[in-house]
């Protein structure tokens, strides 16, 4: 798979040089009719795509200024946006309902309606791609496979399925040319987002281009089904001894870039759980489930390094009397040892009211810009801290905890790591469900032991070794190849090929727009020109021919060009949005 690749970068091309594929113009056409007619107007204007929008649609763009601006309109207003866009912009909300440190709590619950209204496609089709991803005909691959799906998405669906040892199974089929649909939309989204950072900077806080980066990882990841295919082989090895916890089994013989064959686990969706305690229920540990969900999750970041980045109750299924079986790892997130070890010292340290200390640690993870006023962050989360201590955990809801620290990162402008996010948002979620189940559970007293060990292996003789190892062999490293480095560029700066590179941050936009300016201008001089002209050979001599033509037949087909040239031009202007 190469679209993520773009062609030719993206970022580097103009709005002239992007709009020269048909689909290309077309689907931004459609995507700025869209904006304007949701009351986006204003932004479409501003960054240069109002040429694309429809006359008819002129007044609505400029009333577009007016449409209401509080957040829960906007939000409303975007989630109709991306319904109607597609696919693409479906998952791109719904990312965004997920990160709370970029986007208003009032815009994101909008946002959190979204979900995949997307028709099946034909089985037919299912079948043809089961065939020729795997090599052989369907009927070799299983003893059945059911002729409607009973699960249906923006990127596949989902059959059931009997396997020929007599196995139940659940094969996942991409839906076909799904990649090359994403690839252009994914193209236009970067476009779009760096046009954003470069023509309104109060949307930089938001980090338009960094979204779209992540969102393209993430979108590459769930396209291929060999990442969701590995990642829940590995949850599987790591929770193999652990009889309390189920997870699919992989079958690798019938799965491949665009299906994936699992292993369809036993027992009910835990929303029957959440919701009413009847007779199918009753044979249901709750306070057993929740203890060893919540010990779940632990074991997956303390000691994985890896996590279930969706867990809502739709993918989690209970069987009498408390086994807990994990679906659905399309999407997954990973911390990295260094991540994890200031991760581990930020949770000490707000357990313990350490609050500058978790500043300190924020900072070393890059997440505490220079201009951010430190006070100030260290006031509002003293006070979110002192708001929570010392509270009953019957009365602590996560979800609103992690609402309130994403609301204060978000106002100071801390940007935190999506993994860490997608971490705290999967934590919230376990947490709302353990406390549906068992209100009496107190994850803060589960989470401390961990915290301690994680906090002493990270800071053991053996850790400390470890690390003074890397080091040293990084000091190696630089002492044996700095001579020669030292040396290459000593040599350039002799024979003068050493040069300095400076870069320019949006001059071509600059550029540009120098370029249009002259070249109107140019136009007018132009249109003048010929007026003039026109009206020195309309006042000539009346007696003057020209191929039996007078004169002044030529002064007048001279005005009539320069009429519909300034007509062209004023139309031009009135289009840009720029008369003022």
């Amino acid at each position: 798979m190469t679209w993520g690749l773009r062609d030719a970068t993206l970022a580097d091309m103009t709005p002239l040089q992007f709009t020269r594929s048909v689909r290309s113009l077309n689907r931004i056409r459609h995507i700025a009719t869209v904006l304007t007619g949701h009351g986006f107007g204003h932004i479409v204007t501003r960054i240069n795509l109002g040429r694309f929008v429809p006359v008819w649609m002129l007044p609505r763009k400029r009333a577009a200024a007016r449409a209401d601006t509080a957040p829960a309109s906007i939000g409303r207003r975007l989630a109709e946006v991306c319904g109607e866009l597609g696919p693409t912009f479906v998952k791109l909300g719904q990312m965004l309902s997920a990160r709370p440190d970029l986007v208003p709590e009032d815009v994101l619950k909008e946002l959190r309606t979204l979900q995949d209204k997307v028709p099946p496609f034909d089985t037919q089709q299912a079948m043809a791609t089961i065939a020729e991803e795997l090599g052989r005909p369907v009927t070799e691959c299983f003893a059945s496979i059911e002729s409607e799906p009973f699960a249906s998405a923006s990127i596949g669906q989902v059959y059931r399925a009997t396997g020929q040892s007599g196995e139940k199974l659940v094969v996942k089929v991409r839906r076909p040319d799904i990649d090359t649909t994403i690839a252009l939309d994914m193209q236009i989204l970067a476009f779009l987002a760096e046009s954003l950072e470069d023509l309104m900077p109060e949307l930089r806080a938001y980090h338009p281009t960094v979204i779209v980066s992540e969102f393209e990882q993430a979108l590459t990841r769930e396209l291929d089904y060999v990442n969701e295919a590995a990642a829940t082989t590995r949850f599987a090895e790591a929770f193999a001894d652990d009889p309390g916890i189920r997870i699919p089994k992989v079958y690798w013989d019938l799965s491949g870039t665009r299906v994936l064959t699992m292993e369809a686990l036993a027992g009910s969706n835990i929303d029957t759980l959440m919701g009413d305690h009847g007779t199918e229920t009753s044979a249901i540990d709750r306070k057993l489930v929740a203890q060893r969900l919540a010990d779940c999750f632990m074991k997956q970041a303390f000691e994985m390094g890896m996590f279930h980045a969706d867990p809502h109750p739709g993918n989690i299924l209970v069987d009498p009397p408390a086994s807990i079986g994990l679906i659905d790892f399309g999407q997954v997130g990973s911390i990295s040892d260094e991540w994890m070890d200031e991760l581990v010292v930020i949770v000490y340290a707000c357990v313990n009211r350490e609050v500058d200390v978790a500043i300190d640690t924020l900072a070393d993870m890059g997440a505490v810009g220079a201009e951010v006023d430190r006070q100030q962050l260290h006031r509002s989360l003293q006070f979110l801290l002192d708001k929570y201590h010392g509270l009953p955990i019957r009365r602590l809801n996560p979800s609103t905890l992690l609402t309130e620290f994403s609301e204060v990162i978000r106002r100071h402008d801390v940007t935190v790591p999506r993994e860490v996010v997608m971490l705290a948002k999967a934590y919230g979620t376990v947490a709302s469900v353990t406390a549906s189940l068992d209100p009496d559970l107190n994850l803060l007293e589960l989470l401390k032991p961990r915290l301690k060990q994680a906090l002493s292996d990270r800071l053991s003789p053996k850790a400390f070794a470890r690390g003074s190892a890397l080091a040293g062999w990084h000091m190696l490293s630089i002492a044996r190849h700095a001579p020669g480095q030292l040396r290459q560029m000593l040599r350039r700066l002799g024979t003068g090929e050493f040069r300095l590179d400076v870069r320019h941050q949006n001059i071509d936009q600059l550029i540009s727009e120098l370029d249009r300016s002259s070249n109107r201008l140019a136009f007018s001089v132009v249109i003048a020109a010929i007026i003039v002209g026109s009206s020195v050979v309309v006042s000539a001599s009346t007696e003057l021919t020209l191929f039996d033509l007078k004169v002044q037949y030529l002064g007048i087909a001279g005005y009539v060009i320069a009429g519909v040239l300034g007509l062209g031009l004023s139309w031009a202007i009135f289009r840009s949005g720029r008369l003022h």
